[in-house]
C-alpha cells in the first residue's frame, strides 16, 4: 500500500512538472509573438510619413481639389440611406433575398501602422464610397434581374454578374417562358442560364 502510494505521489508529481513545462513553453511562445509583432510593427511605422513632411510634398493643386473629393461624402451618405431603405420596403415585397450591406464595408487598412491619420481617413473614404457604389451594384443589379433581366443589344463594360444569365436581346419568347422563374433565382451564387432554363417545362 506504502509503495502505491509512493508511485501515486510520484505520478502526480511528474504531471505537476509536465504542466509546469508546458505552461513555460506557451509563455516562451507568447513572448515571442509578441517580440515578433513589436518588430513587426517597428518596422511597419519606418516606412510612417509625419503630418507635417506629408503635407509639406502634397503638391498646392492636389490640396485645393481636396473640398471637392470630400463632398463626395454628402452624395455617398444619401445613395447608402437610400438603398437600405429602398431594399428595406420593396425588397420583401418582390420576395428578393436582401443584400448585407456589411459585405461591402471593409475598413481594415485604418489599422495600418505605416499610414498617418490623413492617409487612413482617405483609406477609410474610398473603402466607404467604393463600398457604397459595390453594395448599390448588387442591389442595383437584382432589382434588374427582377424587372428586366434582358441583355442589351450593344456590348456593355464591366456588367454585374447577374447580367451574363439574363435573356438575350429580342429573345421575346424565351423572356415571357423564363421571367417567372429566373426572378425565384436568387441565391448567392449566380443564377443559371436563363435562356436554356426558360425553354424546361415547369
Amino acid at each position: 500500500m506504502k509503495q502505491l502510494d509512493e508511485l501515486l505521489a510520484r505520478i502526480q508529481s511528474l504531471q505537476e512538472d509536465l504542466e509546469a513545462e508546458y505552461r513555460e513553453r506557451r509563455e516562451e511562445l507568447e513572448r515571442k509573438r509578441l517580440e515578433l509583432a513589436d518588430n513587426f510593427l517597428r518596422q511597419q511605422r519606418r516606412y510612417k510619413i509625419g503630418l507635417v513632411r506629408y503635407l509639406r510634398r502634397t503638391r498646392l493643386l492636389v490640396a485645393l481639389t481636396s473640398p471637392v473629393i470630400y463632398l463626395g461624402w454628402i452624395p455617398f451618405l444619401l445613395m447608402d440611406l437610400f438603398v437600405t431603405v429602398y431594399q428595406a420596403i420593396c425588397f420583401p415585397v418582390y420576395r428578393i433575398p436582401k443584400v448585407r450591406r456589411s459585405d461591402y464595408m471593409v475598413f481594415d487598412r485604418s489599422e495600418l501602422p505605416y499610414l498617418n491619420l490623413i492617409e487612413k481617413f482617405n483609406c477609410f473614404y474610398c473603402s466607404y464610397g467604393n463600398g457604397v457604389a459595390a453594395y448599390t451594384r448588387e442591389v442595383a443589379a437584382r432589382t434588374e434581374q427582377y424587372w428586366c433581366p434582358i441583355k442589351h443589344a450593344r456590348r456593355i463594360h464591366q456588367a454585374h454578374e447577374r447580367y451574363p444569365h439574363f435573356f438575350d436581346y429580342g429573345d421575346g419568347e424565351a423572356f415571357r417562358a423564363g421571367l417567372a422563374r429566373l426572378r425565384r433565382q436568387y441565391e448567392e451564387d449566380a443564377p443559371p442560364d436563363a435562356g436554356q432554363a426558360a425553354h424546361k417545362p415547369d
